[in-house]
């Protein structure tokens, strides 16, 4: 049974009442997404908040970031943890879809991120909100895309954490909509293994592509490797 809550060095995430539990694939985006120069930052699908609130601690007291939750009780649990965490006054959260989200909204964003929803053809989980969170029937790839085109800036970067198969669905989609691929990062779990997850950086603006690999661990149970280490450090406890 996962925990109530996950600490992290400066923010603690509560998390009984959201759908998704705090998880590598939401610390790595947080952690690894481009915020260079970015001073508005949009995370869609929050979950927790978490991603939200990392992104508010790289960035500094100079940014905006605003995310949206459809799910009531994740979007209640995100709202408690932007109230009870250091960067509470550049926090702002939207109950609402995402496409309802798109259709209210004459915002423009430097920075856009999501964990979305990746589950196409497969058993729906119990309970709606699970569903919800895994699957994507309410938030299908084509709306995600077509929304982020819609508020992204003209240079602006657009970063995702997607198992292998659908993130390379998801790119093709992409580029069909006029986006370029400026990163495809495999994500394996250990030297040698199958790649689990691709990091995924697009952008409007014509790009070339960077394409490198990224170890979780380094061939033993958490024992953590190098790069990851540097990645995350500013955020685990124990690194």
């Amino acid at each position: 049974m996962a925990n109530n809550y996950f600490q992290f060095k400066q923010f603690k995430i509560n998390q009984e009442g959201s759908a998704m539990k705090v998880g590598t694939d939401g610390v790595l985006l947080g952690a690894w997404a481009n915020i260079n120069e970015a001073s508005s930052l949009l995370d869609i699908g929050t979950g927790t908040g978490l991603i939200a609130i990392m992104l508010a601690q790289r960035t500094g007291r100079n940014s905006r970031i605003d995310a949206v939750e459809i799910d009531g009780l994740s979007y209640q649990q995100a709202v408690d943890n932007f109230d009870d965490c250091p960067w509470s006054d550049q926090l702002n959260i939207f109950h609402a879809s995402f496409q309802d989200f798109v259709a209210n909204t004459n915002e423009k964003y430097d920075c856009i991120v999501s964990n979305p929803p990746y589950f196409i053809n497969s058993l729906k989980a119990k309970g709606e909100s699970r569903t919800q969170a895994r699957h994507t029937d309410g938030l299908p790839f084509e709306d995600l895309i077509e929304g982020a085109k819609n508020l992204l800036n003209p240079h602006g970067k657009f970063s995702l954490i997607l198992p292998v198969e659908e993130g390379d669905y998801f790119i093709r989609l992409a580029r069909l909509a006029g986006f370029s691929l400026s990163k495809r990062i495999e994500v394996l779990p250990n030297p040698g293994k199958m790649t689990k997850r691709l990091l995924i950086e697009l952008t409007l603006a014509n790009s070339s592509t960077i394409e490198s690999q990224l170890c979780v661990e380094n061939g033993q149970r958490h024992v953590y490797s190098p790069e990851y280490i540097e990645l995350c450090k500013d955020f685990y406890l124990k690194m």
